[in-house]
Formats: C-alpha cells, structure tokens, sequence
C-alpha cells in the first residue's frame, strides 16, 4: 500500500466556484497511485468543497443565488458578526458544501462522471488563497 499527500494553493474568486480538478488530476498522476482513494480536504471554515455538473456555467449561478437565499448577508439574523456580513453566511455555506469530499482513483486518474468537477467554493465576499490538501492511499 502507498501514500502520497500534496497541497493546493488555490487563489479563489469572490463568492464562487473555483474548478480544481485538473490541479488534482495532475496531482493524482505524479503519485503514481493507479487504484485506490483520494480525499480532498479544504482547510477553512468559510470555503467548502462540491462535485457537481461541469457543462452548463448556470447550474454554479443557481447554486450561488440558492446560498445567497438559504444564507443571505444579513447581521441582523446572526449572532456570530465581528468578522464582517459575509462571515457568518460563509460558515453555514460551509456546512452546506462540506469540507471534504472522497474520490475513488482508476487507472490513475480520478474516478469523476463525464459531467462532474470538483470546485472550490468561495463563500466570502474577497478572493482569498485556500489550502486545499489532497491524500491518496492505494497501490
């Protein structure tokens, strides 16, 4: 059995959806892992992690306009304000998109669906730099 683990600088844009699946699948390939698990795994509290559709640009403008609804930019519903209007809003669109996601690896590529990605997703109202850690284990 074989480990590997790299880290993703990742420079996001304002609340969005960053694609960071060929930055994993080139990660992937250089471990030299061809069957096995990959996790991916963002380090923050107000950035979450998504596999979702990669054709159609307006299914990520749906999925913002549902978190600006579900989750909207309001202090006045929240007690947890010190850090800004976007704050707190970020941290439930967190929960909402996860931290982590597992991916299994084939022939050492990412097993994703024809229509899948994996996206960044930047809950804060600034673009920021995300540490995103990836770690494979398989043989």
């Amino acid at each position: 059995m074989k480990q590997a683990q790299f880290t993703l600088d990742v420079q996001t844009a304002p609340s969005g959806f960053t694609n960071i699946t060929p930055a994993i699948g080139r990660c992937v390939q250089n471990s030299g892992i061809q069957t096995g698990l990959l996790t991916v795994f963002v380090r923050h509290t107000s950035a979450g992690l998504t596999i979702q559709e990669n054709a159609d640009p307006d299914v990520l403008t749906d999925l913002k306009n549902f978190f600006d609804r579900v989750a909207p930019r309001d202090n006045s519903l929240y007690t947890h304000t010190f850090e800004g209007a976007d704050d707190m809003p970020a941290h439930i669109r967190t929960v909402l998109t996860d931290v982590s996601v597992n991916i299994p690896v084939a022939n050492g590529k990412p097993v994703l669906g024809v229509w899948q990605a994996v996206y960044l997703c930047e809950h804060r109202d600034q673009p920021h730099i995300r540490h995103v850690v990836l770690h494979l284990i398989g043989e």
